[in-house]
């Protein structure tokens, strides 16, 4: 009796998992010299691009629980990348900004991640670097068609 399962060298969705992982991996080398992970990272290249996020938009851009990023939040306060509003402004959310040290620490880790990514893109031409992104763009949006 055999078995139908989808091939893993060629399935799409695993080979993008697989890939996933690797960036993830190699990102955590060269950010763990600098004391980072790579959701300390991805919050702070939000701040910088979004600054006065709130716990909640920061969990969702960076792909984690509201719970995880609270915690997260509250040692980046503690490490001094961070500043958060004692009230809010607004409703409940407290507006995250970056502090000097959080944009010092940013600018060195943005940099290591860049040299990853180049890394990760140097076996393609322009046009194909191109055709990728827009083929990712295309899958999240088909993905996303479905909610």
């Amino acid at each position: 009796m055999s078995q139908e399962g989808i091939d893993l060298t060629t399935s799409l969705g695993y080979l993008l998992k697989e890939a996933s992982s690797e960036l993830r991996t190699a990102m955590e080398t060269v950010l763990r010299p600098m004391g980072l992970t790579v959701t300390q990272y991805s919050c702070l290249e939000l701040l910088a691009q979004r600054p006065g996020l709130s716990n909640s938009e920061l969990a969702r851009g960076a792909f984690v629980t509201r719970q995880s990023m609270s915690v997260l939040l509250q040692a980046m306060e503690h490490d001094g990348y961070v500043t958060r509003a004692v009230e809010a402004p607004v409703g409940r959310a407290l507006p995250t900004l970056l502090t000097p040290r959080g944009r010092e620490v940013l600018h060195a880790a943005s940099a290591a991640v860049r040299s990853v990514e180049k890394r990760m893109l140097s076996g393609m031409t322009a046009a194909q670097q191109a055709a990728a992104l827009t083929s990712l763009r295309s899958m999240i949006a088909g993905l996303q068609d479905e909610r």
